[in-house]
């Protein structure tokens, strides 16, 4: 074959070629990239171990199909502005509490009730996550929830000595929202103010003690101004959710749907549910042995003073949900049944 005919003819073959591995190789999927809004700052653990953790499940589990891009310390929105902001569209995913939006969320607002014991962080976030799969409330359905989580118990931290209620009576605490109304029922006196401003005010004597996690010992150095820790699982649980954009959610093919699926339970299972409970272990420990704090358990008879005297918060509660239409004991005995049940399974 001459030279004429051959070179045409074979760029007519490498022309086919290219043509053909066009048309038949498999096509790029493109990759979808999601932010996620908190409110915790870049030192938290939140963002340092939670965060970053499901994010590389995420991106492990769907081939890096999708990727995402924290954005700590309210930089895309404020914390009471993260629930509203995935449900506009302002982020993809958000991570924030459900009682910095206090009415928002009426049903959820039982796993921050006093009067329910939540022996440790674990049982909280299993508690609540079960409860509202569960309850299933209208008023998270405006997102795709992907997990919740907790604080856990919160305590007593004070520098008078807290052994029972007549100790507590007249005590300046400090706390806010339903903490307050709790503490006041108790017989405190509580003192609404933010957490950094809390360790000057206790140094001061302006407050005697302040209703709040264990970790706040260490991480906000509050065992300098504090010298007892009187143990109160029934009186504090703040509760975290992380949620995506329902839109978003539903764009996803069904595959990376069940992919991002399993790995956020498996980081819920493995990360989240612990995350509070490593802190306030290890700030409690510190604490005391460092610190020369005093750690106070209270009698089963005077918990049961405790939990007695914040039963009309409970009550209340009911009244509420049955005035909407919804069975406000039913709920509240299902949550009380499963933390009776997750107490003894995370003793």
């Amino acid at each position: 074959m001459s030279k004429k005919i051959l070179i045409p003819v074979l760029i007519l073959i490498a022309a086919v070629i290219i043509i053909a591995a066009a048309v038949f190789s498999p096509k790029q999927t493109a990759t979808i990239k999601l932010n996620l809004a908190h409110f915790f700052p870049a030192t938290h653990p939140v963002e340092k171990v939670l965060v970053p953790k499901w994010i590389q499940a995420v991106e492990e589990a769907t081939d890096g199909q999708v990727r995402v891009t924290s954005y700590p310390g309210e930089t895309l929105a404020k914390a009471s502005d993260i629930y509203d902001g995935v449900v506009s569209g302002i982020a993809d995913i958000g991570i924030s509490c459900f009682s910095y939006t206090r009415g928002r969320f009426p049903v959820l607002e039982v796993f921050e009730l006093p009067g329910i014991v939540y022996e440790n962080a674990k049982v909280g976030g299993k508690v609540a996550w079960e409860g509202i799969k569960k309850l299933d409330p209208e008023e998270v359905k405006d997102t795709h929830l992907l997990m919740v989580f907790t604080t856990g118990p919160g305590h007593l931290l004070t520098r008078v000595p807290v052994r029972n209620l007549e100790d507590l009576k007249g005590v300046e605490i400090r706390a806010t929202g339903l903490s307050a109304k709790t503490l006041q029922i108790l017989g405190a006196v509580p003192v609404a103010m933010a957490q950094p401003e809390t360790y000057e005010a206790l140094s001061r004597g302006i407050v005697k003690g302040n209703l709040a996690p264990a970790e706040v010992l260490q991480g906000w150095r509050h065992a300098e101004v504090t010298s007892y820790v009187t143990l109160t699982p029934f009186l504090y649980n703040t509760l975290f959710f992380m949620t995506i954009n329902s839109d978003v959610w539903n764009s996803l093919p069904p595959k990376l749907q069940k992919a991002i699926s399993e790995a956020n339970e498996r980081v819920f299972e493995e990360v989240a549910l612990g995350l509070w409970d490593d802190q306030n272990n290890s700030a409690l420990d510190w604490a005391i042995g460092e610190k020369g704090i005093q750690k106070i358990v209270l009698s089963e008879a005077e918990t049961r003073r405790w939990i007695e005297q914040v039963s009309p918060i409970q009550n209340e509660y009911a009244k509420k949900m049955d005035a909407m239409g919804l069975n406000g004991r039913e709920i509240l005995n299902t949550v009380k049944e499963l933390a009776d049940k997750y107490n003894q399974e995370y003793q």
